[in-house]
């Protein structure tokens, strides 16, 4: 009995790191830019099948291809931001207005990347074999490659929670995120931050992205269910709140794990019904005001 515990809450805290990392750059999206992205987890879809492409292709080893997706996505993000959200942000009479474009923008954002990633690598199941060795904890048995994934997602997740605390640019995206008109006023490049935020959205879907092909199998359509499960975790830390992201993530990675056990069907639909509790209950959320 112990050890059927010690493995359903490990494995839900293995899964709880990367699910934290990618509802980390969710929040950053639509708590500081204003962003209901839809397309977030079209990001990660593109970090998983980039790596997968440097491994198979080039050689290139997953954990070094982080450097290579990081910058990529990034890149991307940030022009999207430019082109299109900016613009609509600018053109909207009021920032409710503009909530409701951006999300429909999203909408034909996903449905683009996803067809664009079709042509590119085809509409089959991929993946490939990495640190397939398992290590031993207390009787349970667990892949390297998942202890690998969530240990980078946990130091990402950390070293990007520094960087907004000590940086200056960080604090210049707290203070946007706080009070936009005044941080205007102090100074702070509004319109830049708000891309930059997106684009680092964009870079931690990507990372988590490339943590994921290292465990599972990756096709265009996986990243809908990863841009739920950022909303939920999310809404379960609160809005704006990166350590309320990271608690949320390990929460509802123990959940999934939890239900797995019993039912492997039924883990998505729990995230669900947390979801709809949580907005009946305490939609502010853990950490959120």
């Amino acid at each position: 009995m112990i050890k059927i515990i010690l493995d359903v809450v490990v494995a839900g805290l293995l899964m709880g790191g990367i699910y934290a990392l990618i509802a980390v750059g969710f929040s950053l999206q639509y708590g500081v830019a204003r962003v209901l992205n839809i397309a977030h987890g079209e990001f990660i879809m593109i970090g998983a099948f980039i790596t997968w492409t440097m491994y198979t292709v080039f050689g290139i080893n997953p954990l070094v291809s982080l450097a290579i997706v990081g910058p990529i996505i990034f890149i991307i993000g940030f022009l999207l931001h430019k082109v299109l959200f900016a613009r609509l942000r600018i053109s909207s009479p009021s920032p409710a207005a503009y909530e409701g474009k951006s999300l429909l923008a999203a909408f034909g954002l996903l449905y683009i990347i996803q067809n664009v990633a079709i042509l590119i690598w085809g509409a089959e199941v991929k993946g490939y074999s990495y640190l397939t060795s398992s290590f031993s904890l207390w009787g349970a048995v667990f892949a390297t490659n998942r202890l690998v994934a969530t240990l980078l997602a946990i130091g990402i997740g950390l070293a990007f929670y520094l960087f907004l605390a000590r940086a200056r640019i960080g604090k210049a995206i707290r203070a946007a995120a706080q009070d936009p008109a005044t941080a205007s006023l102090m100074g702070v490049n509004i319109n830049l931050v708000l891309a930059l935020c997106f684009g680092l959205g964009a870079l931690l879907a990507g990372f988590g992205g490339s943590l994921i092909s290292m465990m599972y199998s990756i096709q265009p359509a996986m990243g809908f269910q990863y841009t739920i499960i950022a909303i939920i975790v999310v809404v379960l830390g609160g809005l704006g709140s990166i350590l309320g992201s990271f608690i949320g993530g390990f929460i509802l990675g123990l959940v999934g794990s939890i239900v797995a056990y019993w039912q492997p069907a039924l883990s998505l639909v729990a995230y669900y019904v947390i979801f709809i509790l949580l907005l009946l209950i305490r939609p502010a959320g853990i950490m959120g005001k």
